[in-house]
C-alpha cells in the first residue's frame, strides 16, 4: 500500500459521511441499536441481551475517560500519533466501520498514513478497535477512552496488516500497552521506563489501580503477564491465571481499577476498595458476561496439524504423559473441582513449576489449570509468556514430572495440542 496524498482526503470523506448520517447509521447497525430494520424490535430478550453485551464489549468505556483524558491526557498524545505508528504499537482498525469511499482511497494510496490527522479521522468513525474518541467540530480530538476490545479483540488482517474484520475474544498480542501509556505527557520518566519494559502482548494488572482520582501503586517492580484470549470460557467458571474470582469479578476489577471506569469494586483479599457513584460498570456485567460466553473457540486452520500424529498425541495426553489428570474434559481444566462452585481448585506454583512472584500478588496466591482450547492461536504460553511455543510447554512438563518422553512423543503431543 503506497503512503501518499494528504489526510484532508480522508477527513473530508469522514465529515461527509458523519454529517449525512451514513456513518451514524453504520455505527448503529454494528452496535445493534434499534433503528436499522423494524424486525430488531421483535427479537427476544436473549438476542437483545447478547447484542447489548457485544456493544458493551466493543464500544462502552464505562466513563473511563476520567483516567485516559482527565488524568493521563492521552487525547493530547494520540493527536500526534500517525496511523502507521499506531499500527506499529498494535492498534487495530475495523474495516467494517470505514465508508466505501474511504476504503477506496486507502486502496489507491490517496490517504497518507503518516499524518496524525488521519488517526483522528479514524477515531471519529469509531474505527480504531477498543479506542473511543470524541472529535469536535474543528476536527480536534478532545476526549478519549478505551473499551474491553482494546486488549481482547484483534482483526483478521483481511484488508492489510492491522486492518480487517474484528475477531472478538482473540487476545491482541501485537498491542504494546506499556508503550502506549508511556506516551502520556503527565507520567514521570521512571514510570514510563517501567511501562516500556512490558513489550507487545503483555500487561501487568497488579501493578497499579485507579480510584477515580489517582493512580494507586499496588506492586513494584512490574511483572507483566500475557494478555489472554477470552473465547471458550463457557463452563470454565474462573478465567484468570490465578482464578481470583468468576468472570464478572474480573470484569469488575479491570473495568473499574484498570480501565478506569466510573464504578465500584472491592476485594479485601488484595486490600483494594474503590467506590464511585453512579456505578457505570456493575449494571452492565450480566450482558457483558452473556456476550463473552458466546465467543466460540476458533477452529485450527485447515492443514495446520498432522491428524495421525494428533491421534497418537491424544493417547499420550490421556495416558503416558498424564496431562488429563489436571486438564480434564470437557474444558481441559480441573478448576471446578473445588469444595464449592465459588471455590476454585488451584495448584501451588512449585507444583506446576511456575514463578511464585506474580501469584503472590493475587488474591489466591496459586495458579489455575489453564483450559487448552484454541492453543494454536495464542502463543506465547504460561502466564508470563516464558514458553514461546507448544514444544517448550511440553518440554517444561517433561522435565518437571520426569516423563521421559521421546522426541517423537513430544512431537505427537504438540500436534494434539494444536488440534484443540
Amino acid at each position: 500500500m503506497r503512503l501518499m496524498g494528504v489526510a484532508s482526503t480522508v477527513f473530508t470523506l469522514v465529515l461527509t459521511f458523519v454529517i449525512s448520517g451514513f456513518g451514524q447509521a453504520t455505527t448503529a447497525e454494528r452496535d445493534g441499536r434499534p433503528g436499522g430494520d423494524g424486525d430488531r424490535r421483535h427479537q427476544d430478550e436473549g438476542e437483545r441481551r447478547h447484542r447489548d453485551g457485544q456493544a458493551i464489549f466493543r464500544f462502552d468505556t464505562f466513563g473511563d475517560e476520567q483516567l485516559w483524558t482527565n488524568v493521563l491526557q492521552m487525547h493530547e498524545a494520540i493527536a500526534t500519533v500517525d496511523p502507521a505508528t499506531a499500527l506499529a504499537v498494535g492498534l487495530k482498525v475495523d474495516v467494517e466501520a470505514l465508508p466505501t469511499a474511504v476504503i477506496k482511497s486507502l486502496r489507491s494510496g490517496r490517504i497518507d498514513l503518516t499524518d496524525p490527522a488521519v488517526t483522528t479521522a479514524l477515531l471519529r468513525l469509531n474505527a480504531v478497535v477498543g479506542v473511543k474518541g470524541t472529535v469536535n467540530e474543528t476536527g480536534r480530538l478532545v476526549r478519549v477512552g478505551i473499551t474491553c476490545a482494546l486488549c481482547h479483540s484483534t482483526v483478521d488482517n483481511s484488508f492489510a496488516p492491522g486492518i480487517g474484520e474484528r475477531l472478538d475474544g482473540w487476545a491482541n498480542h501485537d498491542l504494546n500497552v506499556g508503550a502506549i501509556v508511556a506516551l502520556s505527557p503527565v507520567l514521570d520518566d521512571a514510570l514510563k521506563a517501567e511501562l516500556r519494559t512490558w513489550g507487545p502482548g503483555k500487561y501487568d494488572p497488579r501493578h497499579h489501580a485507579f480510584d477515580g482520582t489517582n493512580l494507586i501503586s499496588l506492586n513494584s517492580p512490574s511483572l507483566p503477564i500475557v494478555i489472554p484470549s477470552i473465547y471458550g470460557l463457557k463452563g470454565v467458571g474462573f478465567e484468570t491465571f490465578t482464578a481470583d474470582g468468576p468472570i464478572s469479578y474480573w470484569n469488575s476489577y479491570v473495568g473499574v481499577g484498570q480501565m478506569g471506569g466510573h464504578g465500584t469494586f472491592s476485594d479485601p483479599r488484595i486490600g483494594l476498595a474503590i467506590t464511585q457513584t453512579p456505578d457505570l460498570v456493575t449494571p452492565k456485567l450480566a450482558a457483558l458476561l452473556d456476550y463473552q460466553l458466546s465467543l466460540r473457540v476458533p477452529d485450527p486452520p485447515r492443514g495446520s496439524f498432522d491428524k495421525e500424529a494428533a491421534k497418537r498425541g491424544r493417547h499420550l495426553f490421556r495416558r503416558e504423559a498424564g496431562c488429563a489428570s489436571c486438564h480434564q474434559s470437557p474444558n481441559f481444566t480441573d478448576v471446578l473441582n473445588g469444595p464449592a462452585e465459588t471455590v476454585p481448585f488451584l495448584h501451588n506454583p512449585a507444583e506446576v513449576g511456575m514463578d511464585p512472584a506474580y501469584a503472590a500478588r493475587t488474591a489466591t496466591g496459586k495458579y489455575r489449570t489453564t483450559p487448552l482450547r484454541g492453543l494454536w492461536q495464542h502463543a506465547p504460553y504460561f502466564h508470563d509468556g516464558s514458553a514461546p511455543d507448544l514444544l517448550a510447554v511440553v518440554n517444561h512438563y517433561n522435565r518437571l514430572f520426569a516423563l521421559n518422553l521421546t522426541a517423537a512423543q513430544k512431537a505427537d503431543l504438540v500436534e494434539y495440542l494444536k488440534s484443540l
